[in-house]
């Protein structure tokens, strides 16, 4: 029988590499107004349980929609009723994912209607992305926000969450300004937080493409507003803009047709952090392999390797990478019409997991101790796996970057094991294995589906192992080799005991 590939990992190798999890900790959900729905929290109960989620990031605390500044019912006979203070829905918000055991990553976005400068405004939700008209009223609104979660939770708790100033200020349709008033804003914010606890941690620029990094530490060291950690945000195919992002890699990677632009720029700022000589956190808070609003590949095995080949490659590079994002529950250009519409969420509308979360499920039943592979066929670019002996498990990834639409196949391959390894169980992401679009399909791919449904929908929906005979296992030389299909695209995880 010929095989595609072999993997061969070095389970006796001398040293170790560590392999930190960050992508665990951290997921997305589109805006803070979401939090209130019992299927968001639904959702975000589920990322906690399977995905480790410890704190959750979502912009737009300040819209009006969360009534943080607005007219009092008290003073309606009044004939002027200045805006007041109101902490009652985020209070709600904030306990609720507290009980989750989630804690909040704190943007101060967008700018209450009757604050901002002008009528500029983002999504279809209309959060306002002009400047402050009065700062100072800006830095007593923050201050106050602050003070009271930090009166509310305590100060031990509030320094366990992160502070963020605003999001994406570098696109002119997410903020009204450019770098110097982006400045002037993120000094006001940060000195508004600090002025409650010094300690608090304060992040950012927050921006696309993950530019303006060395600028804002620049500007921090001659303001005394350094941040406390950093946050990027980078999609591969982000190089269509021609950005000024750092990056390491070959030219011919500075491109959206490759498939190594995001890793490219991940490893070009940690390059630029530790030649200016950051060391605070890094975090890509937003991370994908496209931006685009709808993209059906997103949905599929295919975006499940992209997925576990970004995190091979590079997650010991940044201590925390958030995928973009967790859920369908999604307004920025339109809510989703589809069960499944090519949306950017792990879970779709009623919470089905998509291939891709089921990725994240087996990365993290990886260890923190990586062994060399070597890999013998496929395309060593978009071929890879990830040994870890100290939790008896292998991860192995096959990756096509622009696959024709319904091409899918699978590949032999052979997988070394140690000595006495038994019991062993395989898991696979690809077209037809752990993939709800193909239960969907097979139900006429319905819009709306109904109640009944649903239900069968979810009750096929977890992570499933493979049927005991779609792995075979022989003694060689004193080790054991595991034989089974790969995907392709897709990604396959053997664990034994």
């Amino acid at each position: 029988m010929s095989y595609a590939m072999t993997f061969s990992p070095d389970y006796a190798a001398k040293s170790t590499q560590p392999l930190r999890h960050s992508w665990e900790g951290v997921v997305n959900v589109d805006q803070f107004r979401w939090f209130v729905r019992g299927d968001m929290q639904d959702q975000l109960r589920l990322a906690h349980r399977e995905l480790h989620a410890r704190h959750v990031r979502a912009v737009g605390i300040f819209d009006d929609e969360l009534r943080v500044l607005g007219s009092d019912p008290a003073a309606f006979r009044k004939p002027k009723r200045d805006p007041r203070p109101n902490f009652q829905l985020t209070d709600y918000v904030i306990d609720t994912l507290l009980d989750l055991g989630i804690r909040p990553m704190f943007t101060t976005c967008f700018t209450p209607g009757v604050m901002a400068s002008g009528t500029q405004t983002v999504f279809a939700t209309k959060g306002r992305v002009n400047l402050p008209k009065d700062m100072g009223e800006w830095s007593n609104l923050v201050t106050t926000a602050v003070r009271h979660v930090t009166e509310r939770y305590g100060r031990d708790e509030v320094r366990q969450w992160y502070f963020e100033v605003w999001n994406e200020p570098n696109l002119s349709g997410f903020f009204a300004g450019d770098q110097q008033d982006f400045f002037n804003l993120w000094k006001a914010t940060t000195a508004a937080i600090k002025a409650v606890d010094s300690a608090y941690r304060v992040g950012g620029p927050s921006t696309a493409r993950a530019e303006w990094i060395a600028d804002l530490i620049d500007f921090g060291r001659k303001n005394d507003c350094v941040p406390d950690y950093l946050i990027a945000h980078i999609y591969n195919n982000d190089s269509e803009s021609k950005p000024l992002s750092p990056f390491d890699g070959p030219q011919s990677d500075k491109t959206s047709k490759s498939p190594h632009f995001a890793s490219g720029v991940v490893r070009g700022t940690r390059r630029l952090l530790d030649e200016i000589g950051f060391k605070g956190e890094l975090h890509f808070n937003e991370w994908g392999r496209s931006w685009f609003p709808c993209d059906p590949m997103r949905e599929t095995e295919a975006e499940a390797a992209f997925v576990v080949k970004t995190m091979a490659e590079v997650s010991n590079l940044a201590d925390r990478f958030a995928y973009w994002n967790l859920s369908d529950i999604y307004d920025q250009v339109g809510y989703g019409h589809e069960a499944f519409h090519g949306g950017y969420g792990l879970l779709n509308l009623r919470g089905l997991r998509k291939a891709p979360y089921h990725a994240f499920e087996l990365l993290s039943m990886l260890g923190t101790q990586r062994v060399p592979v070597a890999v013998e066929g496929g395309n060593a670019l978009l071929t890879g796996a990830i040994a870890t002996p100290d939790a008896s498990a292998v991860m192995i990834y096959q990756y096509r970057h622009d696959p024709e639409p319904g091409s899918h196949t699978r590949q032999k391959v052979r997988l070394w094991l140690p000595a006495g390894a038994d019991r062993t169980r395989l898991y696979r992401v690809g077209h037809d294995e752990n993939n709800i679009l193909r239960i969907w399909e097979a139900m006429d791919r319905p819009d709306y589906p109904t109640r009944q449904q649903l239900k069968e929908l979810h009750r096929v929906n977890g992570l499933q192992s493979a049927p005991e005979g779609a792995i075979h296992i022989e003694g060689k030389d004193g080790q054991l080799i595991a034989e089974f299909d790969l995907p392709d695209p897709g990604v396959a995880l053997v664990s034994w005991k």
